[in-house]
């Protein structure tokens, strides 16, 4: 989690260095319907493979003590995964306008200009693909070795390589430099993790391994969660889509509207879910059962006790916390109000992502990818078809259209979170749910109150500037946050309480 936090610090740093540069402009908007495009090629493949597959079986041989087997499958699953990138990759590029043109941005045909440029960002963003996929499979062997903290502070460097990006090269290049700072990025992403991935002792075999077992059993679990990366993904192109034929600034407002949740939804619950899958994977490779109920409900219960807080403040905060961090430069109050609005419908979905993170995961370490792919693949049809409606009604009655996708997202991710949850109690016969229902119950009282506080100081900081409005905002609610939650008795926060007093005694 520590980790998690320097990486989307780093990433804040990333997104007001942009926001400075480029403002919510058309350039920006090329910049991030170019990225989509290798953003999907890496969550297919990598992020299927690694998630869903490849960690449970790279974990369960380990544990059964057959490494020499498992390193025989990491080498087959890298050099697969890194061949079929590579030519996603190229065949992107061979078709990239007409892939602009009719699928990812058909607004930008207005403006030939915009659809150029977006065109030349793409050639430029489409190597990071496979360079991300093969660090990606890196980051999963780590993993499975339970190293954590260097692998999570990747984001942190990649980040890095775009803040050199928009510093150093943009002066002179414009959005361009930027575009070489991702190229930047994923390199240094990959090559901080090899030291580690070294010390292993692990060899590495020029072999695709098709009639490894392991490796068809991989591609056998990866199968339906790439399918179910597809439908998220297509979700993604369709917001692109339609954010494209709305107002100048659409897209970035979206996509970064959804990052600044993403960044708060990243340190609950990717640093929790990650952490927790190794373990999971190796408990129920033993049969360990009754532990790996255990060590579900108090992820669950650590997710929560985050989560609703984390969300009602994003909503109550979201207007001085994007001014704060975003509004220099180019960037203006229009800017600001563009991504707050889309904050807003995000912010109301936080604890459903938070939720899916922790489960989807949970079902992946049960060797069982069909369930939350069946689910997700459901919910984010439902999605697509929630954007479009919704979107058109924002528009109808007067509010930025671009906050109906969000919201659809939200929606559809709730329902999705809710499913899994039922699902999953059905497969373990139960999940603790008392414990958890209970923690739920307590971090809802207390963040009932931490409302009513923030709107008292919303009141109270009218007139103020961004910079006190949003750090005396988050301050004074994670204040009487933590004493509720002390007062009530939750046992997680006595635990750190206690660790924390321990510390400084010692």
């Amino acid at each position: 989690m520590i980790a998690q936090v320097l990486g989307h610090l780093t990433n804040l740093v990333s997104l007001s260095l942009n926001a400075r540069a480029f403002g919510t402009q058309g350039e920006m908007d090329a910049f991030l319907a170019a990225n989509r495009v290798s953003e999907t090629l890496f969550a297919l493949m990598a992020g299927g493979a690694l998630g869903s597959a490849f960690i449970p079986t790279f974990t369960g041989l380990l544990t059964k003590g057959e490494r020499g087997t498992a390193w025989k499958l990491a080498s087959a699953i890298t050099n697969l995964v890194l061949a079929v990138l590579t030519l996603a990759a190229l065949l992107a590029a061979l078709f990239a306008r007409p892939l602009v043109r009719y699928v990812l941005a058909p607004g930008f045909a207005s403006n030939p200009q915009l659809e150029t440029l977006t065109v030349n960002l793409l050639y430029i963003m489409l190597p990071p693909a496979a360079i991300f996929g093969l660090s990606g499979l890196v980051m999963g062997i780590l993993n499975s070795h339970q190293v954590f903290f260097l692998p999570a502070l990747t984001p942190a460097l990649y980040r890095l390589g775009m803040i050199f990006g928009v510093l150093v090269l943009s002066p002179r290049w414009g959005i361009y430099g930027l575009a070489w700072g991702v190229l930047l990025g994923a390199c240094l992403h990959l090559l901080c993790q090899i030291p580690s991935l070294l010390k292993l002792g692990g060899q590495y075999i020029p072999t695709f391994g098709l009639r490894l077992p392991a490796v068809r059993q991989v591609g056998l679990l990866m199968a339906p969660r790439v399918f179910g990366v597809a439908v998220v993904e297509l979700n993604f192109w369709v917001n692109t889509r339609l954010a494209s034929l709305m107002t100048e600034g659409s897209v970035t407002g979206v996509s970064w509207g959804r990052t600044i949740m993403i960044m708060a939804e990243g340190v609950i619950a990717q640093s929790v879910a990650v952490a927790a899958l190794p373990t999971l994977a190796a408990q129920f490779a033993l049969g360990k059962m009754d532990d790996l109920r255990a060590s579900l409900a108090a992820s669950l219960r650590g997710i929560l006790l985050l989560a609703l807080p984390a969300s009602l403040g994003l909503i109550l905060l979201r207007q001085p916390i994007v001014a704060l961090l975003l509004q220099y430069g180019k960037f203006d109050a229009y800017s600001t109000q563009l991504i707050a609005w889309a904050l807003l419908w995000y912010a109301a979905g936080m604890v459903g992502h938070c939720i899916v993170e922790i489960l989807s995961r949970a079902f992946y370490a049960l060797h069982d990818t069909r369930t939350p792919v069946l689910v997700g693949s459901i919910a984010m049809a439902l999605n697509v078809l929630l954007s479009v409606v919704l979107s058109q009604w924002f528009e109808k009655i007067g509010w930025m259209p671009h906050g109906g996708l969000a919201l659809a997202n939200s929606l559809a991710t709730g329902l999705e979170a809710g499913a899994l949850l039922l699902l999953m109690r059905k497969r373990l016969g139960g999940i603790q749910g008392r414990t958890v229902l209970d923690a739920s119950l307590r971090s809802g009282l207390a963040t009932i109150a931490m409302g009513l506080a923030l709107w008292g100081w919303g009141l109270a900081a009218q007139g103020m500037s961004a910079w006190l409005a949003a750090l005396g905002g988050v301050i004074c609610g994670s204040l009487v946050y933590a004493l509720v939650i002390l007062t009530l008795g939750v046992p997680e926060a006595r635990r750190l309480t206690g660790w924390l007093l321990r510390k400084v005694r010692g």
